[in-house]
């Protein structure tokens, strides 16, 4: 769960130019509200449906304002707000201006521009392109195609609204006179990200091929399908395509079941079929799957046709010489392989990239089996919830899809080159993951375990006849989890989901109303580790996991607002050096953003190698407060009022006179009274709830200041209690040593504690009583022969002496016979001094010869000890 350390910055607060790009310029008046809080309405009611005002290209945000779209550097216009304030500061300190000229000065660019657009209507979406050089921008019916200009611009010194090279899309497709528009998205698979499909209401799906160089690429889609005829559609030879305008459209009850509320696609890096599989959630609660949906020219990520490949073909040799297989399953399979057989014999094409992108390998479309693809579902929801009483909690409003992982060692399976991936396309699942959103809140996770494959009608009735029977998908309700309190939910909520930067197993929540994380690590990496080793018991783990371990689910913003025209707009998350882990959504009356803490993060490039002189980051301050967003007083506050325009209608209508009269009472006199009545008491009402708003907000303030103080001060008594300033008694101690007695005092306690852990360590040895192992035995008796054998014996164990005499007996003996010796040759020297003092004359040959006899006798003696020295050191040693 990120942890939020900061709420609304003040770079993007009033008065500064970051809150003013959010906010629409016009006047704004009273009756400009869709639902006042009074119970009255607008004549005319706006339909509920996504709002996604915000696309990012890095830390650049584009926003929707009406009709215009305001285009800023957060980054630029955070440094803006910094020398600013460094400025004032400065000039505070010392009393003169600062002359040095900045790029921040008013006279300079500001980092934000203001955007033309040819729409005619309010913008309600804008959806960036994967390579961030086209922007879609969508109105309720109409799209328009914006090439988007380099980042430069926005540091220019010109600072006035701007032009941009803009294409209307299907200028006879997409028109107020046809159906809305619920999804256009950018296919993942695209060449250069240069495909958009665009998916209107009444169900249908067109997919267009965009050039700057060819403009009749804009103007017709490439291809077009009807979704209502599709899924009754029996062979492929069939036409799919959708009405023609003008043409009269009869009943039929799928264009009330198959009105479509959002749809979407995989990632790029998915495994399997997912990135060429359309998702599509319709407004009444069914799910359909498109697969293959794609272009004419389209460019694979290296990792796809290796792939499918691998899979389509053991899948035929699988099913072919099985009688058990059924003919659907091996017609399937055959015509997956005449796919993989086209797109084999292709030699693909090469394309020069953006700029730091690689070349892109280009491929046609195969044409067999056909173009356009067999429509799958509605989808079997699998263990789903009860129906509600309440009708919004069956109204889905978006989807979201997670493909399975790529199984890179399955793929290179034999090959001596490794295959380069992403550690995010590596982990996580093997199946996919499809989540629904309703308009009440209700999120269901659910698991595609039978898995998405590509699937076409065929070309004949005979064939047809096996699929008609066949079984529907399935997908399986994993959790279902409800965001939204029943005071938030009211009929004109369209809650969507936006992706996080961090974990493509994580996402975020918008409604009208708040913002929710959810996050599903704490069981996808279990449960993945339990399918993968398929050890016993893992009926019983998987059982567990699923009672057990549930997604993370966290309101990590809420707008407090009685005013429901001014719902948030979809969140985008943006992950940079200079902003944070940072969260940014708006309402029509400012930006609101959420500063997270940023996650840890397992490898470290300092870690690798570091230069002598880099500098760790310097620790950060212990937040001793909790973090809440600022105030801000209710728009209420600062609306005009409708009443002056009220009195200049009335001035140049056929009531004129009566302002200038004496009041009477009569028809005219009462129209006018009510027609005043209800202005004032809507304004009255909203002065009002923003009064006593204000009040509630002030009286909050003294309790927070309360308990900040409270804080603080037990705060400050830790403190002292740490120095030791809290004993007044006493002489005055310095605080050094102070705290350089209380260690001295804790590491005396540590080796005290030590002492006492390895005493209680060596008792509990010693108390063991359990029995010896046959090593231990052997080495008992090894050790009690080898005693016996160099050892003295005690007087105990005489008895067991034998009458072979040990070692060390031998070794006694040895050295008592040398001291013998040694006095026997010291009495002869004595005896032949004494002789020759008397005298005596001994022959010279007698006298050597004894010499020789003794010093030969003293060499055995010698030779005898060295040997037993010997001996017994290889007894010590065996």
């Amino acid at each position: 769960m990120p942890k939020a350390i900061s709420y609304t910055p003040e770079w993007l607060s009033k008065p500064n130019p970051g809150h003013e790009i959010f906010v629409d310029t016009a006047p704004v008046t009273a009756s400009t509200h869709t639902a006042p809080s009074n119970g009255s309405s607008r004549k005319k009611t706006t339909k509920p449906g996504p709002r996604r005002a915000i696309a990012r290209r890095g830390t650049e945000v584009f926003i929707a304002v009406g009709k215009e779209i305001r285009w800023a550097d957060l980054v630029y216009l955070k440094e803006a707000w910094e020398e600013k304030q460094r400025k004032q500061k400065s000039t505070f300190k010392h009393n003169d201006k600062d002359e040095r000229e900045s790029q921040y000065d008013a006279d300079h660019a500001q980092g934000y521009r203001t955007i033309k657009t040819p729409v005619a209507e309010d913008i309600q979406q804008l959806i960036i392109s994967p390579h961030t050089n086209y922007l879609a921008i969508l109105t309720t019916h109409t799209v328009h195609i914006a090439v988007l200009p380099e980042s430069s611009h926005l540091t220019a010194p010109d600072t006035g609204p701007m032009k941009l090279k803009t294409y209307t899309l299907g200028p006879v497709t997409h028109v107020t006179s046809q159906a809305p528009i619920s999804s256009a998205l950018w296919h993942p698979l695209g060449v250069n990200g240069s495909c958009l499909v665009t998916v209107t209401e009444d169900a249908v799906v067109r997919l267009w091929e965009l050039s700057v160089a060819d403009r009749w690429s804009f103007d017709q889609p490439k291809l077009a399908i009807d979704l209502k005829k599709l899924v009754d559609g029996v062979t492929s030879d069939q036409d799919f395509g959708p009405l023609k305008s003008g043409m009269s459209k009869g009943f039929s009850p799928d264009s009330f079941e198959m009105q479509v509320a959002s749809a979407c696609f995989a990632s790029r890096g998915s495994g399997g079929w997912s990135p060429m599989t359309l998702w599509i959630a319709m407004r009444e609660g069914d799910v359909y799957a498109l697969c293959p949906l794609l272009p004419e020219k389209w460019s694979p990520p290296p990792t796809l046709i290796p792939s499918l490949s691998v899979s389509i073909v053991a899948k035929v040799a699988a099913s072919e010489d099985d009688p058990e297989v059924s003919s659907q399953t091996k017609l399937l399979s055959q015509q997956q392989l005449a796919w993989m057989s086209d797109l084999d014999s292709q030699e693909p094409m090469h394309v020069e990239s953006p700029a730091g992108e690689p070349a892109t390998e280009v491929y046609t479309r195969p044409t067999r089996p056909g173009k356009i693809p067999k429509l799958q579902g509605p989808f079997d929801l699998e263990l789903a919830p009860e129906e509600s009483e309440d009708e919004l909690d069956g109204l889905l409003s978006d989807i979201y899809v997670i493909g399975p992982k790529i199984d890179s060692e399955e793929l290179m399976f034999g090959e001596e080159d490794d295959l380069e991936l992403d550690d995010i396309d590596q982990e996580g699942l093997s199946l996919g993951v499809v989540c629904l959103l309703t308009s009440s809140g209700r999120l269901s996770i659910c698991l595609d375990l039978d898995g998405i494959e590509a699937q076409w009608l065929p070309k004949t009735k005979s064939k047809a006849i096996h699929i008609e029977h066949a079984d529907s998908p399935s997908l399986l309700t994993f959790q279902v989890l409800d965001t939204c309190n029943l005071r938030e939910v009211w009929s004109g909520n369209w809650p969507m989901f936006s992706s996080d930067v961090n974990s493509r197993y994580s996402f975020y929540i918008t409604d009208s109303l708040s913002v929710t994380f959810v996050s599903l690590s704490p069981w996808v990496f279990r449960l993945e580790t339990e399918l993968n080793e398929g050890a016993a018991g893992t009926d019983f783990r998987i059982d567990l996991l699923v009672k057990g371990q549930s997604s993370i689910r966290e309101r990590v913003y809420t707008h407090k607002s009685d005013d429901q025209s001014s719902s948030l707009a979809a969140s985008t998350l943006i992950r940079d050096p200079d902003l944070g882990y940072f969260l940014l959504t708006a309402t029509s009356h400012g930006p609101l953003a959420v500063t997270f803490e940023a996650p840890e993060i397992d490898f470290d490039p300092t870690r690798r190698s570091r230069s002598p002189t880099y500098d760790s980051e310097p620790e950060k301050p212990l937040i001793l407060y909790e973090p809440r967003p600022t105030y801000q007083p209710s728009h209420a506050l600062q609306e005009h009022s409708a009443l002056p325009s009220l009195l200049d209608r009335l001035r140049h209508s056929k009531y004129k006179r009566l302002l200038k009269e004496d009041i009477r009472l009569s028809p005219a006199t009462l129209t006018i009274m009510t027609d005043a009545h209800k202005i004032l008491s809507e304004e009255t009402h909203r002065l009002g709830t923003a009064a006593a708003e204000l009040f509630r907000r002030c009286e909050k303030l003294q309790i927070d200041l309360a308990s900040q103080i409270r804080k603080a001060h037990e705060t400050a008594a830790r403190v002292d209690a740490v120095t030791g300033d809290d004993v007044d008694d006493g002489p005055l101690v310095p605080i050094d040593e102070i705290v350089e007695q209380r260690i001295q005092a804790a590491n005396k306690r540590q080796k005290e504690l030590t002492e006492r852990i390895e005493n209680i360590k060596r008792k509990a040895t010693k108390s063991t009583s359990r029995e010896l192992t046959e090593k231990e035995k052997a080495w008992i008796e090894e050790v009690r022969v080898l005693n016996e054998k160099t050892g003295k014996i005690d007087e105990d164990d005489k008895g067991l002496e034998g009458r072979t005499k040990k070692p060390w007996k031998r070794y006694e003996e040895v050295l008592k016979m040398r001291d013998d010796i040694l006095e026997e040759a010291k009495d002869l020297s004595a005896e032949e001094e004494s002789t020759t003092r008397q005298d005596f004359k001994v022959p010279s040959e007698i006298r050597k010869a004894k010499v020789a006899q003794i010093m030969t006798l003293l060499d055995r003696e010698s030779a005898l000890v060295e040997g037993a020295k010997s001996r017994l050191e290889r007894l010590s040693l065996s």
